[in-house]
């Protein structure tokens, strides 16, 4: 019962750090090295993640900075971040990228809450499955007298607020999200 309940807890958890993940590639405006997550550059016939060929920063909320490692990949980290398309103009002064991130318009603010809103509702569809296969797992473990009828109703109690609580969670998080996105 309680090895259920862990691993229920334990997959919803990280059902939640997904969703985060997914969350900090989305542009809402400010500078964060994690819009440049996807961006893979071509060094030296190797498509490399841009995090393994240079330092990425954020200099200030509407500017990134990128140094390389090695000066001969700037056209190519150049060239990776305009292949990306994320609306990325990167600009080079001979050592060193700035990439300004440019302010979004209220469109596409409305169009990345409705895409936030569509993650969001995946996570708890993903959490609400989680606590389908617990209390499937907890009935099979009932029928097999291995726990009480008791047992059974105090686990799927348990493990319906494990599931409030997450779902709770997703709310908070997409209502963080939305307000950095609409925030001008």
């Amino acid at each position: 019962m309680e090895s259920i309940l862990k691993d229920a807890k334990s997959r919803m958890d990280k059902t939640i750090e997904n969703l985060r993940n997914e969350l900090a590639k989305i542009r809402s405006g400010k500078a964060t090295t994690a819009l440049l997550d996807t961006v893979k550059v071509n060094y030296y016939g190797t498509i490399t993640p841009l995090k393994q060929v240079g330092n990425v920063n954020v200099l200030d909320s509407h500017t990134l900075s990128i140094t390389p490692w090695d000066r001969s990949l700037i056209q190519a980290i150049d060239k990776a971040i305009l292949e990306a398309n994320l609306g990325l103009n990167p600009m080079s002064d001979g050592t060193n990228i700035k990439v300004p991130i440019p302010p979004l318009t209220e469109e596409r603010r409305k169009d990345l809450v409705r895409l936030i809103k569509k993650i969001g509702e995946d996570s708890k569809i993903a959490v609400r499955n989680v606590r389908r296969d617990a209390n499937e797992h907890l009935k099979k473990a009932q029928k097999e007298k291995k726990m009480t009828e008791d047992d059974l109703k105090e686990s799927e109690d348990k493990t319906q607020k494990l599931t409030d609580d997450h779902i709770k969670l997703v709310d908070d998080i997409l209502k963080h999200k939305e307000k950095e996105i609409l925030e001008v």
